[in-house]
């Protein structure tokens, strides 16, 4: 049975210039509360994925402090670079390498996701790929990427009431609009500039998802 408490999925700025001082700013986010992974997603201005050297290096410096806080650390795209670099899993877009072929990469006890937009016949194909989690959206619009594909909160009620696989939400998730996605059932809130660009700062941010999902959880009790 799922657990009725959603939980915080942190993703990357897409841009980390100064690797130190982002570390140093992880560890005390990751520190402000439950946060069940990470994903390191890193662009280009132009939206390309960045280099594979700038994804090494990030995740060099980051993904110990993140492990050491029983926070997974997922890899963006790329379930080669996952598996070369030691993390925990990988997340796939639907133009990136088949969900199929990354679990036969990965092997079975790796994490991975499968971005399913707002296709309940994605999600349920990568299900029976050996995804172990599907994600949906966006619900808003996000200043991280374009929104081209927008999806209802209801496609979470559904799928949280036919499939044990848990669901993620992602896509402009704040704090203030978060809340409608965890009454639908999103076990998981995928969230960037919602905690990165917090007007509290990312801290607070982390503070402020916890409250939101405890409030929604002892409402279940």
């Amino acid at each position: 049975m799922k657990s009725p408490r959603c939980r915080l999925y942190l993703i990357t700025p897409p841009s980390v210039p100064e690797i130190g001082a982002f570390a140093a700013v992880l560890r005390a986010t990751l520190d402000a509360g439950d946060v069940a992974c990470l994903q390191i997603r890193l662009k280009t201005s132009s939206g390309s994925p960045a280099p594979d050297d700038e994804i090494r290096a990030l995740t060099d410096a980051i993904m110990a402090d993140a492990q050491a806080r029983n926070v997974a650390v997922l890899i963006n795209d790329r379930p080669d670079l996952a598996l070369e670099l030691g993390a925990d899993g990988a997340h796939l877009g639907q133009g990136d390498m088949a969900c199929a072929r990354a679990r036969k990469l990965m092997g079975p006890d790796r994490i991975l996701g499968v971005t399913c937009h707002d296709s309940r016949h994605l999600a349920l194909e990568a299900g029976e790929a050996g995804a172990d989690y599907v994600a949906f959206g966006a619900f808003y619009p996000t200043q991280t990427k374009a929104t081209l594909h927008q999806a209802d909160p209801s496609l979470l009620s559904w799928w949280q009431e036919m499939i044990e696989i848990p669901c993620v939400a992602i896509g402009g998730v704040t704090t203030a609009n978060a809340s409608p996605l965890v009454e639908a059932g999103a076990d998981f809130l995928a969230v960037s500039s919602g905690v990165w660009a917090h007007p509290e700062g990312p801290e607070a941010a982390v503070r402020a998802f916890n409250t939101l999902f405890d409030a929604a959880a002892s409402g279940l009790e």
